[in-house]
């Protein structure tokens, strides 16, 4: 099907104005002391200048010389109204650049229409994935709502920064300035662009956009130029978050978490149905009316690890799978609270298979775990390393340390900081010698709640219980971001 607005049902034509409610954000903190996680979820304020930070432990690799971009939400609160959910702050670009041995920091808001109408009222109006927003907000596209927070895509010498319901929106890699939404296509402006692009061995990009139960895919070249878009019908109308990828193949994992009826914020339109199984789509690259539809039992997700295809036909890729979507709904509006207990009980670790025969199974590996990552030079191919987050309890959010699980040998090199420290994404960055999946780093950066900054951390890939070989201190804590991209 050719893509067009017309025949695509845009995100934005569901939203629709809602009766002004008060501050439950607030009303709610205040009836509990502030949980000692809450950093995580602090407003901040301004943009962060350039700053140097402070060696405090080992040295920089030789040869590890880069920027670590990250992206989250910074901006939740505001007199006139506030989100309510973790994943609708506004969007704050991070860039932690690493050369000579030396590390600096920088932040800066993107600067969004949705951000800068909301700066004039003072006050967080714009409806979101679990904020309900007001009859204030403009809604006049997808971008209209676009908080550009959730992730980072490296487009040749430019940066995006990405969301899931509307365009990427460029940012100067150098000064974090913010350009304009980025338009592949004049036809498809504003079409859903996701946050999980997948680099392909070729050096080509895919991606994957969503509304109802369609779905359209951007194949772009490494320098974000368009090669073809092409709109799929979904078997079901299903939330997912990410998808994945082999050489040959995009894998979609379509979860019962389905479309129940309109209504805002946007995650209240789905309904949990573990009775209908989970279901994977498999479409060929090279012509995607070439499909297969497996069945596994009931779980929910948000991501997934680069999938890869063997000789035999069989498919592998690894997920963080939940029980069901408890933190999705009400976790992360907790979060926001900064007080309470979060509901919902950590992913775990697992490996999917779908055999060539038409079967699917999935093995766990018993590790709590989140951001699954594996090393870019094998995105696609045959491979057995995930480095992930791990050390997340029930009775609190967010991981604590991280881990490298080889599905080979079954066995897992991980490392704990312990609950003085949330442990964000790390990323793994090929040594310049590379030649294995362990010849590399993992870099990535953590909250120190006692001492109150954000410091780097860069790891060993082969020798993660090693624990860090260099950190660095900031003299500021940033919330927690969500996804990252390293650029070289």
């Amino acid at each position: 099907m050719t893509p067009t607005r017309r025949n695509f049902l845009m995100g934005a034509a569901a939203l629709s104005a809602a009766v002004a409610t008060p501050e439950m954000v607030r009303a709610a903190a205040a009836l509990d002391a502030t949980a000692d996680w809450a950093l995580a979820t602090r407003d901040l304020e301004g943009d962060v200048a350039p700053q140097a930070l402070r060696l405090v432990h080992g040295r920089a690799p030789a040869g590890l010389e880069g920027t670590l971009f990250r992206n989250g939400p910074a901006k939740f609160r505001r007199p006139g109204g506030s989100a309510t959910h973790w994943f609708d702050g506004d969007g704050l670009m991070r860039s932690f650049d690493i050369r000579d041995g030396r590390a600096t920091l920088q932040a800066r808001f993107a600067d969004t229409p949705k951000r800068r109408y909301e700066t004039e009222l003072d006050a967080i109006v714009t409806p979101g994935f679990g904020t309900a927003g007001d009859s204030r907000a403009r809604l006049d596209s997808n971008d209209a709502a676009n908080v550009a927070n959730t992730s980072v895509m490296v487009a040749g010498d430019a940066i995006w920064a990405l969301w899931e319901g509307g365009s990427p929106l460029a940012m100067d890699p150098s000064s974090l300035a913010t350009g304009s939404f980025v338009s592949l296509r004049d036809d498809l402006k504003g079409m859903p662009f996701q946050a999980h692009p997948r680099h392909a061995p070729d050096g080509t990009v895919w991606n994957v956009g969503t509304s109802g139960d369609q779905m359209i895919v951007w194949h772009l070249r490494a320098d974000g130029g368009l090669i073809d878009a092409s709109v799929v019908r979904l078997p079901r109308n299903s939330y997912f978050h990410d998808f994945t990828a082999t050489d040959r193949h995009l894998v979609i994992v379509l979860q019962p978490w389905v479309f129940d009826h309109r209504a805002m914020p946007f995650a209240s339109q789905f309904a949990w149905k573990p009775e209908l199984g989970t279901q994977v789509l498999v479409l060929d690259k090279a012509d995607l009316t070439r499909t297969r539809l497996y069945e596994l039992p009931s779980f929910s997700f948000f991501h997934l690890g680069d999938a890869w295809a063997e000789r035999d036909g069989t498919i592998r890729f690894d997920v963080a799978a939940g029980k069901d979507v408890q933190f999705a709904v009400e976790g992360a509006r907790v979060m926001v609270q900064q007080s309470g207990r979060v509901p919902g009980e950590p992913a775990v670790l697992k490996l999917v298979t779908l055999h060539a025969d038409g079967r699917a199974d999935m093995v766990s590996s018993g590790a709590v775990g989140e951001f699954p990552k594996a090393n870019p030079r094998f995105a696609g191919l045959n491979r057995a390393l995930t480095a992930h987050m791990a050390g997340e309890t029930p009775d609190r959010p967010l991981p604590t340390g991280l881990a490298v699980q080889d599905w080979a040998s079954g066995k897992s090199d991980s490392f704990e900081f312990g609950i003085g420290h949330i442990v964000e994404e790390t990323v793994f960055v090929p040594k310049p010698d590379a030649r294995t999946e362990r010849d590399a780093w993992l870099v990535g950066p953590a909250i120190n709640l006692r001492a109150g900054v954000t410091e780097l951390h860069v790891f060993d890939a082969a020798h993660v219980s090693d624990g860090p070989v260099a950190t660095w201190a900031a003299d500021v804590a940033l919330p927690a971001g969500f996804h990252g991209a390293w650029k070289s």
